[in-house]
């Protein structure tokens, strides 16, 4: 098996804050991620046959989040995608479902099996629902998308796959078909560490990098895209009639265990747009940029359900503004880095139709950030 390479094994090193012990989103205690990955057949496109190239990833706040909900908040860049269950987080500002992503046409499949798979942990003992996150980036250019692929079946596989640690990045899961800046894209994630007299708090980065045009590409701000264009290396949009590059889109997760209230997690998620946009991302009309932040650092929220609550009042924790600020560092630092990682993970992926996205080539990153 090849080595996992990242953008700090090559040198590439975003920020001055450090990163947990994994550089990803599960250091956040409690945070999980599970892939299913489908691949199979080659070809021309025979729609519900193939060829494949798709997946489903789980993203678990907490163990039994339905259970203790986690305070959460949104933010839209643009809005050319799907991100289910956003009107209850705003309304309530928690999440209270694990969160699912995958391909376009498959939200619906993946959101019905959450409902299944929540039901069947929490059973029949009282009146309660599910409003599940869900959200999707485009994958049809290389992948059957028609076909809907997807079962239920693959989302209790990822579900299964639920583990901390380290996070397979690149073409898995969700990320399979996805292109990024027209490179091979797919998953990245991140993290850095913020410290104070107060205490120690983590930020995590979990992205679905399906967006950007070629020349656009910064990486460290360094104009990459501009230096490897698509005439050295070619774009696999360009096999498609009109061109469609730059309409893709992107998915951005970010946890923290910071005690943060619901207006102060769409604070942050308003700030990983910042770093779609140092990464070349411009929020394109046919491009779906969504943010959800979420924070664990509040226990005891009561579970959502169809009857009186526990109690009338809960306390809660928030930090300051002196703190938070350095949190928005945290989610824009983390939030380029996966980006990067989502890149250099990837491996070539050829879809249907012959249609290639080729992976960014390692050294010839280098060679571009060295000014050639």
């Amino acid at each position: 098996m090849t080595a996992k390479v990242r953008s700090r094994d090559l040198g590439i090193t975003i920020g001055e804050l450090p990163t947990g012990p994994h550089n990803a989103i599960t250091d956040v205690v409690g945070v999980r991620v599970g892939h299913c990955t489908l691949v199979s057949g080659a070809g021309p496109l025979d729609v519900g046959r193939g060829p494949v190239r798709t997946g489903v990833t789980i993203v678990e706040p907490r163990p039994r989040v339905w259970a203790s909900p986690v305070f959460a908040g949104s933010h839209r860049l643009n809005g050319n995608g799907e991100m289910t269950g956003l009107a209850w987080v705003r309304e309530n500002g928690q999440l209270t479902t694990p969160i699912g992503l995958t391909n376009t046409h498959s939200v619906g499949v993946v959101r019905d099996a959450i409902v299944a798979r929540l039901h069947r942990e929490r059973g029949d003992g009282e009146l309660y629902f599910h409003l599940p996150v869900v959200a999707e980036t485009y994958d049809g250019i290389l992948s059957d998308i028609n076909g809907r692929h997807v079962t239920q079946e693959h989302v209790d596989a990822a579900f299964e796959a639920l583990a901390g640690g380290s996070v397979p990045e690149g073409a898995v899961g969700s990320g399979t078909g996805m292109i990024c800046h027209e490179f091979k894209g797919g998953i990245g994630t991140a993290s850095r560490v913020v410290t104070t007299d107060g205490g120690r708090y983590t930020v995590g980065v979990l992205v679905q990098a399906n967006h950007g045009r070629r020349q656009r590409l910064r990486v460290a701000g360094v104009p990459v895209g501009e230096r490897i264009p698509t005439d050295e290396v070619p774009s696999p949009y360009e096999g498609i009639r009109p061109p469609a590059a730059g309409s893709g889109s992107i998915i951005v997760l970010i946890a923290t265990d910071a005690p943060l209230l619901p207006h102060q997690c769409e604070r942050l998620a308003q700030r990983g747009a910042l770093a779609i946009g140092r990464t070349g991302g411009t929020g394109e009309n046919g491009s779906g940029d969504l943010v959800l932040a979420f924070a664990t650092g509040n226990d005891g929220l009561p579970p959502v359900r169809l009857g009186p609550a526990p109690a009338d009042e809960f306390a809660v924790r928030m930090v300051g503004d002196t703190l938070i600020d350095l949190l928005f560092d945290a989610v824009i630092d983390s939030t380029e880095e996966a980006i990067l990682n989502a890149l250099v993970g990837a491996a070539t992926t050829i879809g249907r139709d012959g249609l290639t996205a080729h992976a960014l080539d390692h050294h010839r990153l280098g060679a571009a950030l060295a000014g050639g």
